[in-house]
């Protein structure tokens, strides 16, 4: 499992995990689209956005390797403005490629964008 080096391990301040510490010998957690509904909390809602900053910051628009990212938090953005950047794709695989999908992430973390 990749480890990215210099990408953050939390939200501050709280509970928030962006990343794993090492791998689920019981198995990789898979990839899965999570709705994101309105009526979510102000701190769910910080921490997507501070995720997603954190990965555009860290890989921009090239692909990335899922390494030790992890998969609760991936999976608010997956299939939207995270996706798959290869085909045939395994959600349960630490190697799987995945890339930014920049023109939805414009319109959903604006704030990413800016300064």
């Amino acid at each position: 499992m990749l480890k990215h080096k210099g990408f953050p391990g939390r939200l501050p301040g709280t509970d928030y995990h962006f990343t794993l510490r090492r791998f689920n010998p019981r198995g990789v957690t898979p990839l899965t689209e999570r709705a994101r509904y309105n009526d979510r909390k102000p701190a769910d809602r910080r921490a997507d956005s501070a995720f997603f900053k954190a990965l555009w910051e860290h890989f921009g628009p090239e692909p990335f390797e899922r390494g030790n990212l992890d998969a609760g938090r991936l999976s608010w953005l997956f299939g939207r403005e995270v996706v798959a950047a290869t085909d045939p794709f395994n959600p349960t695989d630490y190697e799987a490629m995945l890339r930014i999908n920049e023109s939805l992430a414009r319109q959903s973390f604006p704030e990413a964008f800016e300064g």
